[in-house]
């Protein structure tokens, strides 16, 4: 008997606490804290500072947000980068596993910087895993691949530059 209800208390704690919630609205929230550039010629990073932010029905796919801004490693030049994303949540049961396009703009800022640089475009995918902590709790981790090019000004040369790279992430997603 105590091992059938050892048994049956086991199986109710992974079946509560290991599947996702389904929660009818879910918000997320993570910052970055890692950027590293694919070309290291042309930059390296010295610390990420922002936010990702997003929200997500049920039935649909989600949006979200972020914004986050580079230091350049040598320099007082930020690389400030702006996203909007959209995403999907695999329903697959135990982890939360994401998958998103995002599109938005990258500009060099520094004294100087908007005259000698245009703002640039930005492409990105990413995924994303959650492990569900308590039935509308998520704690996550993101990776995301980005593609980015800045343009010097058709005056300062109109050289172009790759600062794509790679942005990892953490987070928390609450459901209600």
């Amino acid at each position: 008997m105590k091992k059938i209800i050892l048994t049956a208390f086991t199986a109710a704690i992974l079946l509560l606490f290991s599947s996702p919630a389904y929660a009818l609205f879910t918000v997320s929230a993570g910052v970055p804290f890692s950027h590293s550039f694919a070309d290291t010629e042309v930059a390296e990073s010295d610390g990420v500072s922002g936010l990702f932010l997003a929200a997500k029905l049920p039935i649909m796919v989600g949006v979200g947000i972020e914004t986050y801004k580079t230091k350049l490693k040598g320099s007082t030049t930020t690389l400030a980068t702006s996203m909007y994303d959209i995403f999907y949540q695999l329903p697959i049961p135990i982890v939360n596993l994401t998958l998103g396009l995002g599109m938005g703009s990258t500009e060099l800022q520094c004294v100087g910087c908007s005259t000698t640089f245009d703002k640039g475009t930005a492409t990105q995918w990413y995924t994303s895993v959650g492990i569900p902590i308590f039935p509308f709790f998520d704690a996550h981790l993101s990776l995301r691949r980005v593609s980015s090019k800045i343009k010097k000004t058709a005056a300062s040369g109109g050289t172009e530059y790759d600062l794509g790279g790679t942005v990892a992430g953490i987070g928390i997603a609450f459901g209600f």
